[in-house]
């Protein structure tokens, strides 16, 4: 079934007003879950309202968040989120830092107790209409083994890298450390598919194409799959996200971050509050002439694109190509959503007297 992003929209509005939030707040996460519907992240979109439902109704979610900043320089800020969704400590973290860069020309934004906020490249984007390049980073619940190991310790934990250009538009870099996204793998089980091999491993570090096998102790793999294709180089990144969203902000770091899925239990032990983010802004004038590194920035968009293309290869893309095009399809189109999806949707609707249904 296809849907209009408007509709998408009064939808998600509707059932974040009510499990209490205001309708503020609720325009802010409805535009994340939309936008990642709209650049073809399905994994990150109405899949995940099921998650947050359910965590409210476990008590593990705050919809009526005091966030604040509690400590700060001139460029840099922590923030705690007061468990909110995480798209409202997100959007909170990354204005925080946007206006330390107006500042001081660059900013920076650690922040703890939140919880998962959609899209990573969502808030590295907000940083464009400002003349700044956009930096996101975040900490996820332990579902990825470090290579060699069959222990649960770091999430898929995204880098986002969004860069303003001048006639093109802009490099919008937005990937997991892991070959795969969580959430992709719970489309492919509502699908009914089956996953590559290199992307999980059994509860016994053995390959699988299960994509339910998190239900069933297994783990992610970090990119690259295994050592032999360099599983150990994704690890380090991977880590290197953990360490500056949860040390620097004081949110629980690897095997301690809370999980976003109420079907998995908080650990019993932790070392700091819920789930971590980290934030950059870089204002483009601190360093270069805007207009002179926009026209540079053209320059390498123009080289890489016009590489030569192995016989039978595509033509070389650049980050932020295939999200923009899928956008520009489903602006037209309407938004697709799998039967699964529209089905747990409606029935939540149901359990909340929505009278809005899909």
């Amino acid at each position: 079934m296809y849907y209009s992003s408007e509709k998408i929209t009064d939808f998600t509005r509707t059932f974040f007003e009510k499990i209490g939030c205001s309708n503020k707040d609720a325009n802010i996460i409805a535009d994340v879950f939309v936008a990642a519907e709209l650049r073809g992240i399905g994994s990150h979109g109405l899949i995940r309202i099921s998650d947050h439902f359910e965590l409210w109704k476990a008590g593990r979610l705050n919809t009526k968040p005091n966030m604040r900043i509690t400590r700060e320089t001139v460029s840099t800020a922590v923030v705690d989120g007061d468990n909110a969704p995480g798209m409202l400590a997100a959007v909170f973290s990354m204005e925080t830092a946007i206006n330390k860069a107006a500042d001081a020309g660059t900013g920076w934004t650690a922040c703890r107790n939140s919880n998962h906020f959609g899209i990573a490249g969502y808030y590295a984007m907000m940083a464009l209409n400002h003349d700044m390049i956009g930096i996101c980073l975040t900490n996820a619940n332990p579902l990825v083994a470090p290579t060699f190991s069959i222990s649960r310790l770091l999430g898929t934990n995204p880098i986002a890298v969004a860069v303003p250009a001048g006639k093109h538009p802009p490099f919008v870099a937005d990937f997991a450390t892991t070959p795969i996204a969580r959430g992709k793998l719970e489309v492919a089980v509502k699908k009914g598919e089956k996953t590559l091999f290199g992307y999980v491993q059994d509860k016994d570090g053995n390959p699988t194409d299960d994509p339910d096998i998190l239900r069933k102790d297994g783990a992610m793999l970090p990119l690259g799959g295994d050592r032999e294709h360099g599983s150990h180089k994704g690890y380090c990144l991977g880590a290197t996200v953990d360490i500056f969203s949860a040390l620097l902000s004081g949110a629980g770091f690897g095997p301690f971050v809370p999980p976003s899925v109420a079907y998995l239990s908080p650990p019993a032990e932790t070392n700091g509050k819920g789930t971590g983010h980290f934030f950059g802004a870089m204002r483009i004038d601190s360093f270069r002439e805007a207009d002179e590194f926009r026209a540079a920035m053209d320059l390498w968009i123009d080289t890489f694109r016009n590489a030569e293309s192995a016989e039978g290869k595509p033509a070389v893309l650049i980050p932020g190509d295939v999200e923009r095009e899928q956008e520009k399809i489903n602006r037209k189109n309407g938004i697709c959503l799998i039967p699964a999806v529209i089905d747990e949707l409606n029935n939540i609707a149901g359990e909340l007297d929505m009278e809005m249904r899909l």
